[in-house]
């Protein structure tokens, strides 16, 4: 084939198609111009949503328990105040406490209790008689209760904060007030004395971050990533004109692929707040081979003929390589984990629309503005014409090299991701929502140090269902207390807060101690009370179901330290159930389930491995298929690959030695550089089967980089410059997906170039021309 000959591999009639889209320029414009004004404002109204509950399918089991469980018994969001002191118990301090406490809890929507609230409670006025501070010592000293609820602990008292308001505003709001309300203390005398540091610790500050991270995530990305296309466009096709036309493109292709998730309700998570980022780079990309072949036009070719042709000869590489990465992305449809499911429906259909937009209004705007060709002016990657000679001839001297050392990092690569059965464990995994937040945040620092001294970070709930009407029965109570101190002396576990709990606490407030009677009589004088209590004490009927009086709740919560997680709790639940069982008869016919947000964490983190091989499983597959339809011969369908799969494995190779864990994000990389990486191989193999008939080996090595090389090398740079914009984020997952989005790019770019030519060097079994270069 002639260098630079337009080829003429694509379907009769495709050129006048193209030829029509161009007449209908002006009516193309107006149409896109008539649809951004809406899809600009249902993007503008996409809301941010990280709540745990609603990162996996609503029909999941534990999803369903889940909610059934906080139907009954409402849970309101809670956090945890820490106030240290050299000596908690001081006057100064107890009076600090009693201040702060009192302005946390004239925040409308909020309330607050601390061992000074129940001591109150117990013990009406014992709070403002002289010696609170001793009493208060004496207390709490004699049950776990405080302990277990974190409202004591060494050199530190706790304020318990429940927020009751709807939505992340009157959230934020809130938490705000409640900072103000620390510094109002602080800065006065009672607080000067009695504080040292006050601690925040619990989900209402993280989740607030995480939302606000989530929702300002574009709006970093988009400026930096539009100026790093404006300079690299402007470089590299050096003409304004080509500038506004692929600007003018890209900017309505994202815009309609945004608006066309907010239609579909979906919302910014963390993982689908990439869907913008990811939508412009991928459009960036694909306009950038298409605007490279119109510029390269044959010196005796007219312009509107070279006009159809370029767009006609670029139609079949530019659909499969989009093709291949919105598969990429759709295979993550079948995650059960609900952000990456959005993530990857929504990407997929954004890629569809970049389509559309790419074959028509790209055109109309190429040629209402009359970008200039390379006749008419000078553009970047000259060089590429000297590579396409040299390339070649180099890949085959040193193919047994080049090739065998990509297939062994490739290994390597597996082997840190897999591991090796009694060498080598596989790759961690992690949902833990402190791993997604800055660790320098405060409420990150104070949260990690309180889950390793005092609690642990999983807290789950036993729900416990008992006959109808069961419960208010004296053996029922006394077998409810027996299953509470077996599940609390399980070693994984380090507190458990129940109806018992709470029973226990009024007796030992009444000098009773702080235990239940285990007599038959005793118990049930307990019974009695409680109906009675039942009726005027929020602090009881909170852990029973009053509407059936069929079931009720422990509050269980890991040892501090604990790296057993949920599996831990859960067989100290199941070994202290049936040690309870068995001692009380009472129980045959009741049931318990472990539900809660550290159930849903856990299995939000045992998805991310079938998410992972599943998906890169249905890409890799239907990848394949397309290139059997695509290319004729059969040695590329697979070397085809080649680079793609070097890239990513080598990149988990990367993770495992720098100790980047598997987590929400990251799990996505796979996927995403096999469907983005992919599009530099079928251009290559395109364009390289268009000079393969009647060529040599070398000649259509030269033609495919000479014809596709610098769009490849400057679309690889479009994708992991754009990615690793994202080392802007706070977020260290998304920080971690950038990094290694881009190196992955980065060694599939280098692939294409070494391992890629080396192996069809192998596999056709030619050598260059003239012979000068002996095989090795």
């Amino acid at each position: 084939m002639i260098p630079g000959m337009i080829g003429t591999r694509h379907l009769p009639g495709i050129e006048a198609a193209f030829a029509r889209i161009i007449r209908f320029r002006w009516p193309i414009l107006a149409f896109y111009l008539c649809l951004v004004p809406g899809a600009l404002v249902v993007a503008l109204r996409i809301p941010s949503d990280t709540a745990i509950e609603r990162m996996m399918l609503a029909s999941h089991p534990d999803v369903v328990a889940t909610r059934e469980f906080q139907r009954i018994f409402p849970e309101r969001p809670r956090a945890l105040l820490l106030v240290e002191s050299l000596d908690p118990y001081s006057r100064e301090t107890v009076a600090a406490v009693q201040a702060l406490e009192a302005a946390v809890g004239r925040i409308p929507g909020v309330s607050a209790y601390s061992a000074l609230t129940v001591l109150e409670r117990m013990r009406p006025g014992a709070t403002s008689r002289p010696g609170v501070a001793d009493q208060l010592r004496q207390f709490v000293s004699g049950t776990p209760f405080f302990r277990d609820q974190a409202l004591v602990a060494p050199k530190t008292l706790g304020v318990v904060v429940a927020l009751d308001l709807k939505g992340p505003a009157q959230r934020d709001s809130a938490l705000d007030a409640i900072d103000r309300a620390i510094a109002d203390v602080r800065s006065t005398e009672v607080g000067k004395a009695g504080i040292g540091t006050v601690r925040r610790v619990g989900r209402p500050w993280l989740d607030s971050w995480l939302e606000r991270e989530t929702a300002e995530a574009t709006l970093r990305y988009f400026p930096v990533f539009g100026v790093f296309v404006v300079v690299l466009t402007l470089s590299l096709y050096r003409s304004v004109r080509a500038l506004v036309a692929i600007l003018g493109s890209l900017g309505v292709a994202v815009l309609l692929g945004i608006a066309l998730g907010g239609l579909a309700g979906f919302g910014f998570t963390l993982v689908s707040s990439l869907v913008p980022l990811t939508l412009m780079i991928t459009a960036s990309a694909n306009l950038v081979y298409l605007h490279s072949r119109f510029v390269d036009q044959p010196p005796d070719v007219e312009l509107d003929r070279h006009r159809t042709a370029a767009l006609a000869n670029k139609l079949v590489a530019v659909s499969v390589s989009m093709f291949a990465a919105a598969v990429g992305f759709a295979a993550l449809s079948v995650s059960d984990i609900v952000p990456i499911r959005q993530l990857g429906i929504w990407a997929s259909a954004g890629i569809a629309i970049e389509w559309i937009v790419c074959f028509t209004l790209y055109p109309a705007l190429q040629t209402i503005l009359r970008t200039p060709t390379r006749r008419h002016r000078a553009v970047a990657g000259r060089w590429m014409i000297r590579a396409a000679v040299v390339l070649p001839r180099w890949s085959y001297r040193w193919r047994w090299m080049l090739l065998p050392l990509a297939l062994l990092l490739a290994a390597a690569g597996l082997v840190a991701l897999v591991g090796v059965p009694g060498l080598l464990a596989p790759m961690t995994m992690s949902a833990d929502a402190l791993d997604y937040a800055d660790p320098s945040l405060p409420v990150v620092r104070d949260t990690r140090a309180f889950v390793k001294t005092i609690l642990g970070r999983t807290s789950v709930s036993v729900w416990i269902s008992l006959p109808d009407g069961a419960l208010l029965k004296p053996e029922t109570i006394g077998a409810l207390d027996g299953l509470s101190r077996a599940i609390r002396r399980q070693p994984a576990v380090g507190s458990v807060v129940g109806l018992p709990t709470i029973l226990r606490l009024r007796r030992y407030a009444s000098g009773l101690g702080d235990n239940l009677p285990s007599d038959s009589a005793g118990l049930a004088r307990v019974t009695s009370d409680l109906e009675q209590l039942l009726m005027t004490e929020p602090a009881l009927s909170a852990w029973v179901d009053l509407a059936e009086l069929n079931s009720t709740y422990f509050s269980v919560t890991s040892r501090a330290g604990d790296t057993e997680g949920i599996g831990g709790l859960q067989r100290a639940v199941r070994s202290a159930w049936d040690e309870a069982a068995r001692a009380a008869p009472s129980l045959a016919g009741a049931t318990y389930k472990v539900v809660g947000v550290g159930v849903l964490e856990s299995h939000i983190s045992a998805d991310l491995v079938p998410t992972l091989t599943h998906s890169f499983g249905v890409t890799f597959g239907i990848i394949f298929v397309t290139f059997v339809l695509v290319f004729r011969s059969g040695p590329a369908r697979l070397i085809a690959m080649v680079p793609s799969l070097v890239a990513i494995l080598v990149m988990f190779l990367v993770m495992r030695l720098s100790g980047i864990q598997l987590n929400v994000a990251t799990i996505l990389i796979a996927t995403t550089v096999l469907g983005a990486t992919e599009n530099d191989q079928v251009h290559f193999f395109y364009h390289f089967q268009e000079a393969r008939a009647g060529a040599t080996t070398e000649q259509a090595l030269g033609h495919a980089i000479r014809v596709a090389g610098h769009a490849i090398v400057f679309a690889t740079v479009i994708n992991a410059g754009g990615f690793l914009a994202l080392i802007l984020s706070s977020l260290p997952p998304m920080r971690q997906f950038g990094i290694l989005t881009a190196l992955a790019f980065s060694l599939a770019l280098v692939a294409d170039f070494t391992a890629l030519l080396s192996a069809l060097w192998v596999v056709f079994r030619e050598r260059p021309q003239d012979g000068s270069v002996s095989p090795s």
